[in-house]
């Protein structure tokens, strides 16, 4: 992705090149706030988050059900765990600066499990506990 400025030959190039050394380019067709898979991924980060927080399921079923319908081995919590709570944090509060109505229940629950203590790996506990 560019920053806007970048000579699209420059963009094309690396296209051509990267994939000799065993890289998959992908090409976007326009600015975007974010790289395609992040955007994804956090979409999929937040929705998991509202059922969490919502009571609707706890992390550990979430988990285990991303896991059988994808065939990943961490699901999302635990790769938001590895990530660090308040990375992810972070990240969804600028996501919900730039689209608003975004719900608001996952950034509360991971401001509240932040102030707790609970940051996921680096702080051994998190939605799981690491010790």
């Amino acid at each position: 992705m560019s920053c806007g400025h970048t000579n699209p030959a420059v963009i094309q190039l690396l296209a051509d090149v990267l994939p000799g050394y065993g890289l998959t380019p992908y090409v976007v067709q326009r600015e975007s706030m974010g790289f395609i898979f992040n955007r994804i991924w956090a979409a999929l980060k937040r929705e998991t988050l509202a059922v969490v927080s919502e009571g609707v399921a706890s992390a550990e079923v979430v988990n285990a059900i991303y896991s059988q319908a994808t065939g990943s081995q961490r699901g999302p919590f635990r790769l938001m765990d590895a990530v660090g709570l308040d990375v992810v944090l972070s990240i969804d509060e600028n996501y919900a600066q730039h689209r608003l109505g975004l719900p608001e229940g996952p950034r509360i629950l991971l401001k509240k499990m932040i102030s707790e203590g609970r940051f996921g790996v680096k702080s051994s506990r998190g939605f799981y506990d690491y010790q």
